[in-house]
């Protein structure tokens, strides 16, 4: 009999609550630096580099995190960055948010922007990537009665949501296409091609960079390229990407898009932001008519009320981290965790891996079904197998036009022992559920 969700999640909560954590160092630990005159994807494959990484990191040692999707936990420098900025905010209180606050997190703001390619201009803090899409998605102003917008069934949910409120909101029609399974960059563009031009009223497409249930990464410049010709605009969805996959805002050529900052960057929980091209702001409308900054100030097109300004000043430190490995480190690397369990259960006939192998198209993010075995239920109880007859945490993910999966998801602190014996567990798991 499937387990009921609920009990699921009680029975994790559990075993996270007792387990056993590894020591927090008596001081920060310095990030490590990628060393000098080795190559990403050479580097990917230093077990003895990664250990000293995987050190930066507290983690419970009672079981296996491979679902490190839900958000990125922070590595060392940053929990004590936070822990200080904490301290601080608490002991000054309203005095620093009266005073240096405001020019401190517009300095992050600014390294932000330098670090995706993009002006300060352009970007305004959310407190994650939902509220960013929410406020893209709602906000967007060009859209007539009778117009259409465009979105997939890997897309995030809660963004899929609000693009299906626009038919009350905008009075516009919602067009869902299926991503092709399985998936292959040219499929992927073949598939938008053809939706767009069968369906001519689109004016607004939504594009997941790398969706968070089977880790598919769009061959997305070229999707918006397509969109563009045929008069679209594009929200992209970074969320998951930026920090997992090496890459500038610029170049996913969109006009809109959002990321987020307590994913893949490990800044603490609460941390994002929105995208507006320069020249596209005014097509955004203002956050509910908020005149906390002038009409030509992208903040205005958000208002999150009071953010966690000790997250916000925190948010170098998970940058400085980021930048000390460097991207195309982290990308080559988190793809080697990926491949290493991914190439190891090829052969097995009941397995079907929907993520594609080809390097431009995945990140770490992968997922799984089991043929025969395509419901919520089926699934969460494969994922509780996992848990229970493994110690290896998974999780079930909704969405796919063709049924429900299991995704995992590798981290900075995985090392390749967890991923083999993911695919040991996993061939025993196969076979447990074999129809």
């Amino acid at each position: 009999m499937p387990l009921s969700r609920r009990r699921v999640v009680a029975g994790l909560g559990a075993a996270a609550t007792a387990a056993p954590v590894s020591p927090a160092p008596s001081t920060p630990l310095d990030p490590v630096a990628a060393p000098a005159g080795r190559g990403p994807h050479q580097l990917a494959r230093d077990e003895r580099f990664w250990r000293e990484v995987a050190r930066q990191y507290r983690v419970s040692g009672q079981f296996t995190n491979l679902e490190n999707g839900y958000y990125g936990i922070t590595p060392t420098s940053v929990r004590y960055a936070y822990r200080r900025n904490a301290d601080r905010l608490n002991a000054l209180s309203s005095y620093l948010l009266r005073t240096t606050y405001k020019a401190e997190a517009d300095q992050v703001r600014e390294r932000i922007a330098t670090l995706a390619g993009v002006d300060k201009e352009e970007i305004a803090f959310t407190r994650g990537g939902t509220e960013a899409l929410q406020n893209l998605i709602g906000g967007y102003r060009l859209l007539r009665p009778g117009d259409a917008v465009m979105y997939a069934d890997l897309d995030y949910h809660s963004a899929r949501y609000a693009m299906n409120w626009l038919k009350d909101r905008r009075g516009v029609n919602v067009v869902r296409i299926a991503i092709p399974e399985p998936a292959t960059a040219q499929a992927v563009i073949d598939t938008y091609t053809r939706a767009l031009d069968q369906h001519p009223r689109v004016k607004l497409l939504l594009l997941t960079h790398a969706n968070n249930v089977t880790g598919l990464a769009l061959p997305i410049r070229q999707i918006a390229a397509a969109a563009r010709d045929r008069g679209v605009d594009v929200i992209a969805d970074a969320a998951h990407s930026w920090g997992q996959l090496d890459f500038n805002l610029t170049d996913l050529g969109a006009d809109f898009a959002i990321c987020s900052l307590h994913k893949w960057m490990g800044a603490p929980l609460g941390t994002g932001f929105l995208y507006i091209r320069k020249g596209r702001l005014h097509d955004i409308d203002r956050a509910f008519a908020d005149e906390t900054y002038p009409a030509d100030d992208i903040r205005s097109r958000v208002h999150s009320g009071t953010l966690d300004a000790a997250a916000v000043l925190t948010v170098p430190a998970a940058l400085d981290f980021h930048q000390a490995l460097g991207g195309a480190v982290k990308q080559a690397r988190l793809r080697y965790l990926r491949d290493s369990w991914v190439h190891q259960v090829k052969d097995i006939t009941n397995l079907d891996i929907l993520t594609p192998d080809d390097p431009a198209s995945c990140g770490a993010i992968t997922s799984f079904r089991l043929r025969g075995h395509t419901t919520e239920a089926e699934n969460t109880t494969i994922a509780r197998y996992l848990f229970d007859h493994h110690r290896i945490l998974t999780v079930r993910r909704g969405g796919p036009a063709k049924g429900d999966c299991v995704r995992v998801t590798p981290a900075l602190f995985t090392l390749a022992h967890h991923t083999h014996q993911f695919a040991t567990a996993l061939r025993d798991t196969a076979q447990h559920f074999r129809t």
